[in-house]
């Protein structure tokens, strides 16, 4: 008795083909209902600067999510107290309530880290 198995090579590559594309569109859906959430938990108008990419890594396909908000790494870690001084004028001018206040000096109490975008692949899985 005998066993012969032949494989079609080409039927093989359509295969891991089509296979290949579902995985990417799954992986392109998951990674836009992410970017999704990420945005709408981000705040000011972060969201706007989040973009999504799929990307051949090291593992195989990834799905990248970016925020290049220039701000971002401070609202990601937050920040420690410190001090704010005018730059281009003598004095800050900022609104506390209804009223109009100047100074010359603010002591920022710092802000406590927001990461949204962990938050949002923690609830977008």
């Amino acid at each position: 008795m005998s066993v012969e198995v032949r494989i079609d090579q080409g039927a093989l590559a359509r295969l891991l083909r089509a296979r290949g594309s579902l995985a990417r569109r799954k992986l392109e859906q998951r990674t836009e209902r992410v970017a999704r959430i990420a945005a709408a938990e981000a705040p000011g108008s972060m969201g706007q600067y989040i973009s999504t990419d799929i990307a051949e890594g090291p593992r195989g396909l990834q799905g990248v999510i970016v925020c290049d908000h220039p701000k971002v790494r401070l609202v990601l870690d937050g920040t420690r107290p410190h001090l704010i001084r005018p730059r281009r004028a003598k004095a800050l001018r900022f609104e506390v309530g209804a009223q109009v206040v100047f100074a010359t000096l603010v002591r920022h109490p710092g802000t406590r880290a927001n990461d949204f975008l962990g938050r949002a692949l923690r609830r977008g899985r």
